[in-house]
């Protein structure tokens, strides 16, 4: 979980301790009998250990008299979740819709910072690429296999590409060229695509080659939008960065790796290079 989350979910608790103690239950053994709960379940919830569903809140405003401040606290509890999102959950009925929920987003964005260190970024892959990525997901998450419309909505994102005045800064890891999605044919097309969306005027792709010195260790692929938001992707969830001080820590981080990439005929000849391993 982010410092975010977890210092709001602390937050949350230490509100929700308050309202036991101006109800007068003295000790969280006294509130646990008055809600027919574990003690050690109100310890959780108001040392931020535990996550309050929207029925624990409900019952804790009742109890305590503070139904006034439901709609509030479950708002914030709602945000919590956001914040760590499981990749189950949000894949429990097929990728597509997570798909979906990208497209405002990327509309409202005007400068995206994206690290890629092992995989080509989702919106300049090509359909075939993007196929594997899905059907790969659907197999380890065992969700529902959508692979076609999710596709679809990913390729979607592309025309913000094209669209309005937004600044692109992409950076792939050299090995993001070899991560082998598909078989040669399917990674050849894609490196052309690289090629291809090199000559966008928005777009600046930059790789870091595998013997680059480096201002900072490889760590994990991340998508900065703005300055407002940052996404991390792990195995098991999805984290929405939105801390002021952790997304400077992001844009720090993207910049010393920017330091280490190659532009221009330098990223183009890494790119080529690549295309004639996957010709062998």
């Amino acid at each position: 979980m982010s410092d975010q989350a977890r210092e709001t979910r602390e937050a949350l608790g230490a509100r929700l301790r308050g309202f036991r103690k101006d109800a007068g239950f003295v000790s969280g053994r006294a509130f646990a009998v008055a809600t027919g709960w574990q003690e050690s379940k109100v310890s959780r919830i108001e040392n931020g250990k535990q996550n309050a569903s929207e029925e624990d809140i409900r019952i804790w405003c009742q109890t305590t008299g503070h139904q006034a401040d439901l709609v509030d606290l479950v708002a914030t509890a709602h945000h919590i979740d956001e914040m760590w999102m499981d990749w189950r959950r949000q894949l429990q009925a097929g990728a597509e819709n997570r798909q979906k929920k990208s497209l405002p987003l990327y509309r409202k964005t005007k400068v995206f910072r994206i690290w890629e260190p092992t995989t080509i970024w989702g919106t300049i892959q090509t359909a075939d690429y993007a196929e594997d990525i899905f059907d790969q997901v659907m197999n380890f998450y065992e969700t529902p296999a959508d692979t076609e419309a999710a596709v679809a909505k990913r390729l979607e994102r592309q025309k913000y590409l094209y669209e309005g005045s937004r600044i692109f800064n992409v950076l792939l890891g050299e090995q993001a060229l070899y991560s082998n999605h598909g078989g040669s044919e399917v990674m050849r097309a894609q490196l052309d695509r690289l090629l291809a969306v090199m000559a966008l005027p928005r777009l600046s792709l930059g790789i870091v080659p595998r013997s680059a010195p480096l201002a900072l260790w490889i760590g994990h692929g991340f998508s900065m939008f703005d300055d407002k938001l940052v996404m991390v992707e792990t195995y098991s969830a999805e984290m929405s960065v939105t801390q002021p001080r952790e997304i400077e820590l992001y844009r720090k981080a993207f910049e010393l790796h920017r330091q280490a990439a190659v532009y221009g005929q330098n990223a183009r000849a890494l790119i080529l290079s690549a295309i004639a391993h996957f010709d062998h």
